[in-house]
């Protein structure tokens, strides 16, 4: 099918951290580090592999920093080849997205996912985009919005990633009901519902915070109610967007680390320390030696 090409990506980087509290007092939390690597430079990464080629970060007052970490820092690079440490040189200039390909924009107030990503409609414009939540990165022989992609060329409309969870936590997600498969790794969705009541859900695979969608979803949020929280819900937005265009899911079957939470977080840097030729000898030992116990 002849889909128009994602090219954006929309990463919401305004959350307050408070689950960090007090490291992301002073530090976004997106900018914590998973072994040497900010949270973010990993969902950056994941969009880059897709082809993406123009990356929009939704922030909020405080995270400055995000910025400046996306830009040349002259100071640091000249003392790097003062010392002849070109072998860092080369890592920060392959990390540094192309001139003009990253663009920054405020979401003043906290007002939920779907105003944050409302807020990026005038960067984007009439085209389909990508949403990636910085929170959640994974790990896979290929990346899970590439996966995606790839089924939105076949499918075109709408395409969300999922995951399968326990039936019986079904009730902390939100849940798709599962249609017709659509190649390998796909299916239509049938309805979405978040945190559906026990029992109730229609299948087990949950959205687990990897988006493409339409552009028609701005001037759905641009008059979206807030919902639960009080704040403009993007599921809330997706509904409404059903109704008239069709969605599909990405089944990813790879790892996800919610990296929001302490626990994933401290997973994320387990799993990707081992993953690391320089530094699993170097760990392996002292970690096995600590869970010896339990």
């Amino acid at each position: 099918m002849g889909q128009q090409k994602i090219r954006k990506a929309v990463f919401p980087v305004a959350g307050l951290g408070t689950r960090f509290l007090p490291a992301t007092k002073a530090v976004p939390k997106e900018m914590l580090t998973v072994v040497d690597k900010p949270v973010i430079q990993y969902v950056v990464d994941e969009a880059a592999e897709a082809g993406i080629e123009h990356f929009v970060f939704v922030t909020g007052r405080g995270k400055g920093v995000i910025e400046d970490y996306f830009d040349i820092q002259f100071e640091l690079e000249q003392m790097l080849r003062e010392r002849n440490k070109n072998a860092e040189l080369t890592l920060l200039a392959d990390l540094l997205p192309k001139a003009g390909t990253a663009s920054f924009t405020r979401q003043q107030v906290p007002l939920g996912l779907g105003h944050a990503v409302w807020c990026a409609r005038d960067i984007v414009g009439d085209e389909p985009f990508a949403v990636l939540l910085p929170d959640m990165i994974m790990s896979s022989d290929k990346s899970c919005l590439k996966g995606m992609v790839e089924l939105y060329d076949k499918t075109g409309g709408n395409v969300l990633a999922v995951e399968e969870c326990a039936p019986e936590l079904a009730h902390k997600y939100g849940i798709v009901g599962v249609g017709d498969k659509v190649g390998e790794e796909g299916f239509k969705i049938t309805e979405m519902v978040e945190k559906p009541a026990k029992g109730t859900a229609p299948s087990n695979f949950f959205i687990n915070g990897r988006y493409i969608l339409q552009p028609e979803i701005f001037k759905i949020l641009e008059t979206q109610e807030r919902g639960a929280g009080n704040e403009i819900q993007l599921t809330d937005g997706m509904l409404t967007l059903a109704k008239s265009q069709e969605f599909a899911a990405y089944h990813f079957k790879g790892e996800t680390y919610d990296c929001g939470a302490k626990d994933g977080f401290i997973l994320a840097n387990l799993a990707f320390a081992l993953k690391r030729g320089d530094i699993r000898p170097l760990i392996e030992g002292p970690l096995k030696a600590l869970t010896a116990g339990l």
